[in-house]
């Protein structure tokens, strides 16, 4: 066995215990980062008017900032509320139940959340699918929109141009947690990690914070300040969507598999299916109709 040459970084997953049940864990922080920065960079690509100056939006930017303010407090609740009922309901559930070798992944959460269904909303417990919480924030976005009698698609590039810092923190709260871990290698970068056994593993969770999180930020960004991309309501989105199935896709060759889903398909890449199916009706819609000048 090839030892691993890098050690892992243990690092305490509670940053500030307060006393009792209440403590700053990084994974909340890692949340919190996401959204608020998230915030600050739709607010300030909002009060650039050069990128609306030729919008299809009479020159303005689809919502202004307090709009984007507001939406921030539904987006959040559809992250954590979507995020944790879609683990419960995949991973909490079904996973748990039917395959013994998961059950390392459950942090203790009773199988019968019928029994106890406030654990269901407990997201201090752990466990957050990242697809529950995409279509949580789907969701929040449309409810939002409709309240607020806005344009959704517009509104949803605008999310989806920021979400990658969302995905960059939270890889790295996965990895501080030392959960979601990768495959066992020989690769020199390799690492133990302290409930993944004695041999030697990809950090999958650092791999994913830089294609889910940096580069796909880097491409959207790009996207919008470069070739306007914005100008086309719905292509933004789809363009996250595609690079989210893309890499996760791929790093799900280093990650230790949750389950195979079908033969070789794990469930992970069988998650990116619907989403690169979304994205290919978001590029339907975006590309219909010509941009108007």
């Amino acid at each position: 066995m090839a030892p691993a040459l890098l050690p892992y970084p243990h690092i305490n997953p509670v940053l500030l215990n307060l006393g009792g049940p209440f403590a700053i864990r990084w994974y909340a922080l890692a949340y919190i980062a996401g959204i608020v920065l998230a915030w600050w960079g739709i607010a300030r690509v909002i009060r650039q008017k050069s990128l609306w100056a030729n919008s299809p939006f009479n020159g303005r930017p689809p919502a202004t900032e307090d709009d984007i303010g507001d939406l921030v407090v539904w987006a959040t609740l559809g992250v954590i509320l979507g995020g944790r009922l879609g683990w419960v309901l995949i991973y909490g559930t079904i996973l748990c139940s039917v395959t013994p070798d998961y059950a390392q992944f459950c942090d203790g959460l009773p199988m019968d959340f019928l029994t106890d269904p406030v654990r269901i909303i407990a997201a201090w417990d752990g466990g957050m699918s990242f697809h529950g919480g995409l279509l949580g924030v789907v969701i929040a976005v449309w409810l939002f929109c409709r309240r607020r009698k806005l344009q959704m698609l517009p509104i949803a590039d605008l999310v989806c141009a920021f979400a990658p810092i969302g995905l960059f923190f939270g890889r790295l709260a996965n990895f501080i947690n030392g959960e979601l871990w990768g495959r066992v290698t020989t690769v020199p970068w390799a690492m133990i990690f302290p409930r993944g056994g004695d041999l030697p593993r990809h950090p999958s969770q650092l791999y994913e914070a830089a294609l889910e999180g940096l580069v796909l930020f880097v491409l959207l960004q790009i996207a919008l300040r470069v070739f306007r991309a914005h100008q086309r309501p719905g292509l933004i989105s789809a363009l996250f969507f595609l690079g989210y199935g893309t890499f996760r896709f791929i790093c799900e060759f280093f990650r230790e598999p949750d389950t195979q889903f079908i033969g070789p398909i794990s469930m992970g890449m069988a998650l990116s299916i619907p989403v690169w199916l979304a994205a290919g009706i978001l590029f339907w819609i975006a590309y219909r109709k010509p941009i108007q000048a």
